[in-house]
């Protein structure tokens, strides 16, 4: 929580919601702990791919939700393993 992420989860939430990804059966943004890698975080997970991303602000997150949830494309740079 100390970087910033539960402004991130904020952020994440008004943006799927503002896109209208919201609701059953679509996209929901869950808090979860540390994934046992604290020290990378804050991380976002997108299941059912399990693929793992970092970012730095708002404008990452908002690439993550166009490409990756939208569009169906990894962002490759935001990738961790």
């Amino acid at each position: 929580m100390d970087k910033g992420a539960e402004a991130a989860f904020d952020h994440m939430k008004a943006r799927i919601k503002k896109l209208g990804l919201n609701g059953r059966d679509k996209v929901r943004i869950n808090r979860a702990g540390c994934f046992d890698r604290c020290g990378e975080g804050p991380l976002l997970v997108v299941y059912p791919q399990a693929v793992w991303y970092t970012f730095v602000d708002n404008d990452d997150i908002d690439e993550i939700i166009e490409s990756h949830l939208v569009n169906g494309e990894v962002v490759e740079r935001l990738v961790v393993d």
